[in-house]
């Protein structure tokens, strides 16, 4: 990995476990590793019960944008974590791929959005060892 390795989260629509990653991945990592999150047919808006369940553990993603994930993203990453994405997503040497099965949070409460609000924190806590593990660690 490089000094500042970089992570490209996928999902379809980019509106909900790809947010909610990317998000996990800024705020618990900081500037160590550079973060992107894309979907192969991104809704207009991040889901808001996925904006809420954030919003409860105090990270702010409001205003986040879903984007479409692009050839230029995916190989500007070192790792790609997909979440449902399928085939969409191009494959290229070099890069690390993971694919994370976790529940869609579409359409689902705020009730139901937590536990995969939580799980994606876990793997992230665990991603960030292997990537970019604190100095001194």
């Amino acid at each position: 990995m490089p000094d500042k390795p970089s992570v490209l989260f996928v999902c379809v629509h980019n509106a909900g476990r790809s947010q909610m990653a990317a998000a996990w991945l800024t705020h618990l990592a900081g500037d160590r590793v550079e973060v992107r999150s894309a979907g192969s047919v991104p809704a207009d808006t991040v889901n808001p019960a996925v904006v809420e369940a954030m919003r409860e553990v105090g990270i702010d993603i409001a205003h986040a944008q879903p984007k479409v994930l692009t050839t230029d993203a995916v190989q500007a990453s070192d790792v790609v974590i997909t979440m449902g994405c399928g085939d969409a997503c191009p494959v290229f040497p070099g890069k690390t791929y993971l694919d994370w099965d976790l529940d869609d949070p579409a359409g689902q409460s705020v009730e139901a959005v937590r536990p995969i609000r939580d799980e994606i924190r876990t793997r992230i806590e665990a991603l960030i060892g292997d990537i970019a593990p604190a100095a001194g660690a």
